[in-house]
């Protein structure tokens, strides 16, 4: 199957997410949540990425994770994660319940495309101080894929993972998860990083780049929102609208995608000293807002 056909039978299936001029949504991808051991890059931003999204949280946005957002790669289960960075799980958790919280599966939390695997793993934990079982994500579903729809002007707006365009990572996911977990893994404490990832691969960053916008092209230009590279990408109106929200574990930052009051915007979240020497995390202004409609084109 070709990436262009990969990237179709994902948008045909997807979740279909009403919104409107009112609604408010962040969009984070590749966050790589680990065991907080020297392998855990979300490690070093887990602190911006949990003010930033207890911010959202307060300020009543919905939150869509655009895949990878679990480091099932390098980590052999969920458990080890979910202790690493309990306090996260517990205020996604309050995205779940208010029902705010909408997943996508990538590569490297591809197992969570198992319906029975993410009831097993994802539904309850055990709280040792309580000694028993507490809810979690009870009833979540990952999707592959999620199409917001705007209930007035229609247009539609394609949320995805990315790795459909990348058929190593899509087709082979789990050689690649062989070969993390027991070559690059180790091998990362050395500063040597996996060939496998096209964040650290440019070439095959921009062949993967190269297919979606084709596929968009192909598609009557369909505004396409995905992660997978880790390379924050926003258009002017006129160009391609093919986004990227980044990732969570830049260096010092986390890059990400708000949609609010009828715009779309590019933004990061990062740490920076006051004049008094103390630390504050801020929001930055990337690119935009722009007009979501700006992006529209009719359907010919």
């Amino acid at each position: 199957m070709t990436s262009s056909a990969r990237l179709s039978r994902a948008y045909k299936n997807a979740k279909i997410l009403p919104f409107d001029d009112s609604s408010k949504i962040i969009l984070f991808s590749d966050c790589h949540r680990g065991d907080s051991s020297f392998a855990d890059e979300f490690a070093n931003n887990r602190n911006i990425y949990f003010h930033a999204l207890r911010h959202y949280f307060n300020e009543g946005f919905t939150y869509c994770e655009l895949g990878d957002g679990d480091e099932l790669w390098e980590n052999l289960n969920f458990d080890s994660i979910f202790t690493a960075h309990k306090n996260v799980y517990k205020l996604l958790k309050q995205f779940h319940l208010e029902k705010r919280l909408h997943m996508i599966w990538g590569n490297h939390d591809m197992v969570y495309k198992d319906p029975m695997y993410v009831k097993k793993n994802l539904s309850s934990y055990f709280e040792p101080i309580d000694d028993c079982n507490k809810e979690l994500f009870e009833d979540i579903t990952y999707h592959e894929a999620i199409v917001l729809k705007h209930n007035n002007s229609g247009q539609e707006l394609f949320l995805t993972h990315g790795h459909q365009a990348d058929w190593w990572n899509y087709t082979f996911w789990r050689w690649g998860r062989f070969l993390v977990r027991v070559l690059w893994k180790p091998l990362q404490v050395w500063g040597i990083a996996d060939p496998t990832s096209p964040a650290k691969n440019y070439k095959e960053l921009i062949k993967i780049e190269r297919r979606i916008k084709k596929w968009i092209l192909a598609n009557n230009e369909l505004l396409t929102i995905v992660g997978h590279t880790h390379r924050p990408r926003f258009p002017s109106p006129g160009e391609i609208p093919f986004f990227n929200d980044g990732s969570c574990v830049h260096p010092r930052s986390i890059t990400g995608i708000e949609i609010q009051k009828g715009t779309i915007a590019l933004i990061k979240w990062e740490i920076a000293t006051k004049d008094d020497g103390t630390l504050q995390i801020v929001r930055i202004l990337l690119d935009g807002p722009q007009q979501l409609i700006s992006y529209k084109k009719a359907k010919s």
